[in-house]
């Protein structure tokens, strides 16, 4: 696990060998990944800002900001 993004939040455990043709070891990898705790994060804050009516007057930039900022809290207070 990355501290900086938290790991991946849903890594791929199984796939189909039939289907799943990669190019390469890092196309695999990243494939397989699925996205990272830093982002399923970020998306559950901008979920939250976007629904506050608090947050209407912000740019779509600044909310994302936010969200990234909430998110990157939420790891720290994870991995204490």
């Amino acid at each position: 696990m990355s501290k900086e993004d938290g790991g991946n939040a849903f890594p791929v455990s199984d796939y189909d060998h039939m289907v799943f043709l990669p190019k390469d070891v890092s196309e695999h990898s990243r494939l397989l990944s699925g996205m990272s705790l830093l982002d399923y994060f970020a998306a559950k804050a901008l979920q939250g800002f976007s629904a506050n009516s608090d947050f209407t007057n912000n740019t779509a930039s600044e909310v994302a900001e936010m969200a990234y900022v909430q998110a990157r809290a939420m790891l720290a207070e994870r991995t204490k």
